[in-house]
């Protein structure tokens, strides 16, 4: 795939891929407000994309689809990750100098993908390549971890099941599966999400030894989110409507919302749904990607 012109030359680029939770299993909450996970997760070809070089001084700028909708000059994870590596490295006495990385911004916001989180922790990732730092991985997972609860599993980058707030990561062997993203390009807030559920004591997420049909083992899971998601934003349910009238094996809602994921047998028929889908509802966000290995 060709690098965009937008991060052409610069010295370091890396893939901030779209997180999917194919499943998520609120399973408790801590005493302290944090709820407890049981999720599937995977990652898509599909995603933002970043660029490091070195600069004279620290430049943070966006381009993309999406990159109207950022301020470079406001907070965002990008930047909190560079400082926070940065401090972690000069502690350790290792140089972190000025950096421009610029952000090309492919998918939606708070959309339910893990789009901020990516970025973080394609950041970090970008930043230990950049300035050839020596980084524990224990010191780079606390690091992760600081930066958000989807920071750790967005850093790890292949299919996993996570736990707790999303910290507790074991790799899971799954197959490259054809899928349509869908969004209706409405935001919805994630607290508002988790404060609607009606149960916060759900079943874990069981899978079995042997899996050969994993659109068919993962329509058998279920997102606990999705249900009040749809309640505070019918967009949801509408274009997971739409997305389900196409040859696709399973539709669910990721995260919180309000992404919805459509999988099928072959990248033709994803490639030709999101076509038809996006003639149909101009107004929505589709892409047809593929799922990594």
């Amino acid at each position: 795939m060709p690098v965009p012109d937008s991060i052409s030359g610069f010295a370091v680029v890396e893939q901030a891929a779209a997180k999917i939770n194919l499943a998520l299993h609120v399973v408790g909450r801590r005493e302290d407000g944090y709820h407890l996970l049981d999720s599937l997760v995977t990652f898509t070809e599909f995603g933002d994309r970043l660029g490091f070089s070195p600069a004279t001084e620290d430049r943070f700028t966006i381009s993309g689809h999406f990159g109207a909708a950022l301020d470079a000059d406001g907070d965002n994870l990008v930047t909190r990750a560079r400082d926070r590596l940065r401090e972690a490295l000069v502690e350790q006495g290792q140089p972190a100098p000025p950096v421009h990385i610029h952000l090309e911004k492919n998918l939606p916001i708070a959309s339910g993908i893990g789009g901020g989180s990516a970025d973080a922790a394609a950041t970090l990732r970008g930043l230990v390549l950049l300035w050839q730092a020596r980084v524990p991985q224990d010191v780079l997972h606390a690091l992760s971890v600081g930066l958000g609860a989807d920071v750790p599993m967005c850093l790890a980058g292949h299919p996993l099941i996570a736990r707790g707030i999303g910290e507790d990561i074991t790799p899971v062997a799954l197959p490259a599966i054809p899928v349509v993203l869908g969004n209706p390009l409405v935001g919805v807030s994630t607290p508002t999400v988790f404060k609607a559920l009606a149960s916060r004591q759900n079943p874990p997420l069981l899978l079995e030894a042997q899996q050969q049909d994993w659109p068919a083992v993962i329509a058998r899971l279920r997102n606990d989110l999705e249900p009040p998601a749809r309640q505070l934003c019918p967009e949801i349910s509408r274009i997971a409507d739409a997305m389900t009238a196409t040859e696709t094996r399973l539709v669910r809602m990721s995260g919180s919302g309000a992404t919805c994921f459509a999988l099928y047998n072959a990248m033709e028929t994803a490639e030709a749904a999101a076509a038809a889908l996006s003639q149909k509802h101009p107004h929505w966000f589709f892409t047809a990607t593929t799922t990594l290995a």
